[in-house]
């Protein structure tokens, strides 16, 4: 346990800062799930849920939480998934 009072406060705002992380990372996720759902079922909010995904990895990206090159390259596997699905069904 740390004894100096600048250490104490850096843990707590490292604690505050994961846990935000944990569920913007954890939201990316399902945004991106929903969205390949929505193409294999062929339900007519494909669009809707793949700007949303694609919005929610812009703003992660920009805020530092992910990489953008990893937003980059989530949103390129994201759209040739959904496309892949598109032209089978």
């Amino acid at each position: 346990m740390a004894n100096i009072k600048s250490q104490i406060k850096r843990n707590k705002q490292n604690e505050k800062r994961h846990e935000r992380n944990k569920a913007v990372k954890s939201e990316l996720k399902t945004r991106v799930k929903q969205a390949l759902t929505s193409a294999a079922d062929g339900t007519p909010d494909i669009e809707e849920n793949l700007k949303l995904a694609v919005k929610r990895l812009d703003k992660a990206a920009s805020k530092g939480i992910i990489h953008k090159n990893q937003a980059a390259n989530r949103k390129s596997a994201l759209m040739k998934r959904i496309s892949a699905l598109s032209a089978s069904n």
